[in-house]
């Protein structure tokens, strides 16, 4: 045991006093750049459990002080939180459904080596990454179809990503082989059905891809509102998450279970509902990232590069 021992130590790799020193400022600079990202994440947290008085005085850094619920009772006591986040809820699903099945039809029809526009229409949809008809020339366009200040508005322009088409593309062409498809034309199977039967149950990994690229997208965004919806009713969570933290409007008489009587509460109430709001539209997004992570990255590293 002793002999072998003794092997297995003159076996190691000597690590040289340079090395060293260069490994230790390697992991400082990992453990520092670590701290900058949680940090922030730790402290609106904080802020978000702790009592307004707290917070406005400047007591919290990193842990919550005088912890409570006041700002989360004022988020979910808040009719235009509850709006917005249906809307999103709506927008986002909607919006997700419809990309992915357009996203992911255009790219099994390009994969397709017989269709006689393959090259055609894949050269055109690569010109349409560089070149865009802007903002005015697409609010007139949804204006005479009458989609403004609907969902429409929000949910067709950005139907189609030609980036996540060219992913799909090239990971059916590498991941599916062509055998299947001629198994299936010899049992006397479509397109459509080899679509459905075989490219679908295969196609997991980038159907997550496209999904969760969507579903960011859309519950992020709050441009295409800002410009399309005219109507409060129908605007997104995004909006009302910009409306409180940058132009500060909210109002908190139309909340019901919190004590607002003086105006100096109202202040502090305000402030802590911009913390709580934060991580209430974030959650979501958290809670579902776990699950298609492993689909994510093996759908994102197979169509990424071509076999």
């Amino acid at each position: 045991m002793k002999d072998k021992n003794i092997k297995i130590k003159k076996n190691r790799i000597k690590i040289s006093k340079g090395d060293r020193v260069y490994l230790g400022l390697v992991y400082l600079f990992l453990a520092a750049f670590l701290v900058c990202i949680l940090y922030p994440l730790i402290y609106v947290v904080s802020c978000s459990f702790s009592s307004p008085e707290a917070l406005i005085q400047g007591r919290v850094f990193f842990f919550p002080v005088d912890p409570g619920l006041q700002g989360y009772e004022a988020v979910f006591h808040n009719s235009r939180v509850w709006r917005g986040y249906l809307n999103t809820f709506i927008y986002t699903g909607v919006g997700t459904l419809i990309g992915s099945s357009v996203t992911l039809i255009a790219a099994y029809v390009l994969s397709r080596k017989e269709f006689p526009m393959r090259k055609f229409l894949t050269t055109f949809f690569m010109i349409t990454m560089f070149i865009g008809g802007g903002t005015i020339p697409m609010y007139l366009w949804l204006k005479d179809l009458h989609m403004r200040n609907t969902i429409w508005a929000i949910v067709l322009p950005g139907a189609v990503s030609i980036w996540l088409v060219i992913v799909g593309k090239t990971f059916i062409q590498s991941t599916i082989p062509e055998e299947l498809f001629e198994a299936t034309s010899l049992d006397g199977g479509s397109y459509t059905q080899f679509f459905t039967k075989v490219v679908l149950p295969l196609s997991k990994p980038i159907i997550a891809v496209m999904a969760l690229n969507f579903a960011l997208g859309l519950w992020n965004s709050y441009y295409s509102a800002l410009i399309y919806l005219s109507d409060a009713s129908k605007y997104p969570l995004q909006i009302v998450l910009r409306d409180i933290l940058i132009q500060n409007t909210v109002d908190l008489t139309s909340m019901v279970g919190t004590d607002i009587n003086s105006q100096l509460h109202q202040q502090y109430l305000s402030e802590l509902l911009k913390y709580s709001l934060i991580i209430v539209s974030s959650l979501p997004l958290l809670i579902v990232y776990p699950f298609l992570q492993k689909y994510f990255i093996k759908g994102t590293m197979i169509g990424s590069v071509k076999g």
